[in-house]
């Protein structure tokens, strides 16, 4: 059997739940076919870089797969076919990464971070405080 990475996107107006449970059913299309979900993950709601059938969001989704290639094409199929399913991909890899994906990685690392972005603490802006720009020096008249 060979070693899978999938990933898919689905309807922003699904539950989390809902999604979740996609994860599911399409690991169960996987075992069914004889092959197995190394590991999934849920990577949440998140914005995409451009709309995919009217939708801004989309819940993604992460599974590692080893399974035949029959079994993947015929989820690949099914996922095709899922109204709630608005993108996938399929990777054949070597080898299967451990421990969590670098999105999980990154949703963590903002996590510590406290949700501030890339630009990390604004300092004196957040209390409304311009501070002082210092002497600009001599400057010419201004013509009016």
């Amino acid at each position: 059997m060979a070693l899978y990475e999938h990933v898919f996107i689905a309807r922003q107006d699904l539950s989390n739940a809902q999604a979740e449970g996609l994860i599911e059913h399409f690991g169960t299309v996987l075992k069914d076919n004889g092959g197995k979900v190394v590991e999934s993950e849920y990577w949440g709601v998140k914005t995409m870089a451009y709309k995919i059938n009217k939708n801004r969001k989309g819940h993604y989704a992460f599974l590692k797969s080893d399974a035949p290639a029959n079994a993947v094409q015929e989820m690949e199929r099914l996922m095709r076919l899922h109204d709630d399913v608005m993108r996938v991909l399929t990777i054949k890899v070597d080898k299967h990464e451990d421990g969590p994906s670098v999105q999980l990685q990154k949703r963590d690392r903002d996590d510590e971070r406290g949700d501030r972005g890339d630009r990390g603490d604004r300092g004196d802006r957040d209390r409304g405080d311009r501070g002082d720009r210092g002497d600009r020096g001599d400057r010419r008249p201004r013509r009016d």
